[in-house]
């Protein structure tokens, strides 16, 4: 069920003001990550638990224990502490972080149908280079080929029928995510400042977008994204 609005102890999550209004009501979980709809997510926060929110992001490879040989940030996935929070953490919002390598990450998990643990390389790769299950921690079972796969086809309908739809041109073809992350203290209209997001797929390319003020993951990332890849 796609609302228009969706109140969690009081506080009103919605949609991006630009949501297609055809696709409201019921409509089936790919329309839903195509499109963007915030409210199909947190209207689910009865079936998912902190713990399995948690582990489907570490299958993804977010937070993720990997040495790099250099700094980085794998984002962060932590027990909710209000019934509101844990709704936010369903759309990435809330307390939820993340970085643009982690997100790189996700969508390199989701082309590759595994788990992928992301290295630094200079030059040649050399059979020494190869990533070994030792190059990153988790408990979390792996992504399996087939959640993998459903959210390949997730990540290609955002393109050709969704909300990343300015990539649908390009070829090679692309699978995309945007991404639309409020944050801070709204404006005297209620609004409040975005993140702007948008993750994509080429080949054997994976790459994330991030604006740290934008109107939106499609509207501000989408056109970087798409002199990139174009």
């Amino acid at each position: 069920a796609c609302k228009k609005t969706l109140t969690v102890d009081g506080f009103e999550f919605h949609n991006d003001p630009g949501y297609p209004k055809d696709m409201t009501g019921e409509i089936t979980l790919t329309e839903a990550i195509a499109n963007s709809c915030n409210t199909a997510m947190i209207d689910q926060r009865d079936k998912i638990d902190d713990e399995a929110l948690a582990d489907a992001a570490a299958s993804l490879g977010l937070e993720a224990e990997t040495d790099l040989g250099i700094p980085a940030f794998f984002g962060d996935v932590p027990e909710a502490e209000s019934e509101t929070e844990r709704a936010a953490a369903l759309i990435g919002q809330g307390k939820v972080l993340a970085s643009p390598l982690a997100m790189a990450t996700v969508a390199a998990s989701v082309a590759a149908g595994e788990t992928v643990s992301p290295r630094v390389v200079a030059g040649g790769e050399s059979e020494d280079d190869a990533p070994s299950e030792e190059d990153a921690s988790s408990d979390a079972e792996p992504l399996s080929a087939d959640e993998a796969a459903a959210l390949r086809d997730m990540m290609r309908a955002a393109v050709t029928d969704g909300s990343a739809s300015i990539l649908s041109k390009i070829d090679p073809a692309v699978a995309a995510k945007t991404g639309t992350a409020e944050y801070g203290e709204p404006d005297s209209k209620g609004a409040y400042p975005s993140h702007a997001w948008l993750i994509a797929t080429q080949g054997d390319l994976a790459v994330a977008v991030f604006v740290a003020r934008g109107k939106g993951g499609a509207a501000t990332a989408g056109p970087l994204m798409r002199e990139m890849l174009g």
